[in-house]
């Protein structure tokens, strides 16, 4: 049963574009049409005949259309194995056509959920017979071919082309896949839309698009991103986004959406992103000082970053961005002659981002198995702030601690970031401790020639010593947030009144791992 000539075709698809080149095709090889509703009418439309499904049943379609395709005549014609002499007998003996083609177009469910349906609407857009005619046809793949989608039409047509209706057992079973493919989707998305409410403790995520990476992390790992990258980004510019690439994209994307107060308030930020960590973030009145601000925090680690502005990137900055080698730019727009200055490097990634919202849950591989959270979407306000010393810190000082917050929040735990008002200053990074994060970025600071008197200090969690108080004093540091919470929080803020340092708690711890 390898090589299968197509001669008879159950078709009952809801999207019906591309359609017609398929059916006149299969018509022009003498294949038999059943059908039944608005595929039936639309087969008579091309000007071919078609067997409503109703004749073949001897039963109408009832219900509202709940009912049509679910009869033994329908699926003992996908199903009975024609090699097998009993399953040939009992067709004959029922009066059961074979049926060698089925083609299905689901019932549109995740598009009407995304379009806010009703819940009646939502429910009837549940396909029953579809989903059974997939499954059949894919289960005897033996014998028969589904085309389970409207994505599948093209290629399907070529195929016909390619083979004059003949398939072939690798068609077949190629096909079959692809079907439980749509089915178990289709299925989750249900699945899903219950369980919202529901909440049972089950996991099901389905994401059909898929793109192959040059490699993963390293060039010896094996990379595939699953998603539809093109939603959220234009692509201006350059070679496609590796592995890395996008763990970093991500982790700007994360990072300037923190900003969101500023732009509307019609300033620019910029952040510039090593190994998802920030090595430069700013925001100023201006596109231009934003990048400038931001670069100087670290000119070094800038340098094979990733780049993300919330403002249109003009021709003075990007003439400043030329003299960087950076991988990936991401920008809301750029200006036309910008863009031209930008594009002279042509391995540099430029995106154009899209708006789009993102997931409110997080989840990631771990043993063997699969841990779940809710993002970390909580960003404090100075009405978030506890003053807790008898130093009140200045106007300047609350906003440079709320702007140092929003990189703490998305930087590798342990973290100290040393910041003043609109412009980090430097940060250490995924230290093993609090007080090695906090030399790390003192000393990164006397590399690069800042003077920390004045700025202020953020930390992802609470400090259970005043060691890195009185650190962060003696190195000049005026003013720190911290989320609170150690049994010992008092020594720190005693240390805090003994030398004029200001303190603020926030109440929410910021790990990241």
């Amino acid at each position: 049963m390898s090589s299968i000539q197509i001669k008879s075709a159950l078709i009952s698809v809801y999207n019906k574009e591309n359609l017609a080149p398929i059916i006149t095709k299969l018509h022009a090889l003498g294949v038999t049409f059943y059908s039944t509703g608005g595929t039936e009418k639309f087969i008579k439309d091309l000007g071919f005949s078609v067997i409503p499904v109703e004749n073949l049943t001897s039963y109408p379609s009832i219900f509202g259309g709940r009912v049509k395709t679910l009869h033994p005549k329908i699926f003992g014609g996908i199903l009975y194995r024609r090699d097998n002499q009993n399953d040939v007998k009992e067709a004959t003996q029922y009066d059961i056509p074979a049926i060698d083609l089925v083609i299905v177009d689901l019932y549109p469910f995740e598009e009407t959920v995304a379009a806010g349906g009703l819940p009646e609407e939502i429910i009837e857009k549940i396909d029953i017979g579809g989903i059974a005619l997939i499954r059949a046809t894919a289960k005897n793949f033996q014998n028969t071919l589904i085309i389970s989608s409207r994505k599948q039409y093209i290629d399907f047509g070529h195929l016909l082309e390619q083979k004059s209706g003949k398939t072939d057992l690798s068609d077949r079973k190629t096909y079959a896949a692809k079907a439980f493919d749509t089915s178990s989707h289709y299925d989750s998305a249900i699945f899903n839309y219950f369980n919202a409410e529901e909440q049972l403790p089950v996991l099901k995520n389905s994401i059909q698009e898929a793109k192959t990476l040059r490699y993963g992390e390293n060039p010896h790992q094996k990379g595939t991103f699953y998603g539809n990258i093109e939603a959220l980004f234009e692509t201006l510019n350059g070679k496609e986004l590796s592995y890395n690439n996008l763990v970093d994209v991500d982790a700007t994307i994360q990072l300037i959406d923190e900003f969101e107060d500023e732009r509307k308030a019609g300033k620019s930020t910029f952040c510039i992103i090593k190994h998802t960590n920030a090595c430069g973030v700013a925001t100023a009145n201006t596109t231009l000082d934003a990048y400038l601000t931001a670069l100087a925090c670290d000119p070094v680690s800038a340098f094979g970053g990733v780049i993300i502005t919330n403002t249109t990137i003009d021709v003075a900055t990007a003439q400043e961005l030329q003299k960087l080698f950076f991988e990936v730019l991401i920008a809301p727009n750029y200006d036309a002659d910008a863009l031209a200055i930008l594009k002279e490097k042509k391995n540099r990634i430029l995106l154009k981002r899209k708006n789009v919202t993102f997931a409110t849950k997080q989840i990631k591989t771990l043993l063997n198995g699969i841990i779940e959270q809710d993002k970390d979407l909580k960003m404090e306000t100075a009405q978030d702030l506890k003053v807790v010393t008898t130093k009140i810190p200045t106007k300047s000082e609350i906003n440079a601690m709320l702007f140092a917050n929003k990189i703490v929040k998305h930087t590798k735990s342990n973290t100290i970031v040393l910041a003043i008002e609109n412009k980090l200053l430097v940060s250490g990074v995924g230290q093993t401790s609090r007080v090695d994060a906090l030399k790390q970025a003192i000393e990164k600071a006397a590399n690069f020639g800042f003077n920390l008197a004045g700025c202020v200090m953020a930390s992802d969690a609470f400090f259970p010593f005043p060691d890195c108080v009185e650190i962060a004093h003696k190195a000049g540091i005026t003013a720190v947030l911290q989320p609170g919470g150690s049994i010992k929080d008092q020594d720190s803020i005693d240390y805090c009144n003994a030398h004029g340092v200001a303190m603020v708690l926030t109440g929410t711890r910021h790990f990241l791992h």
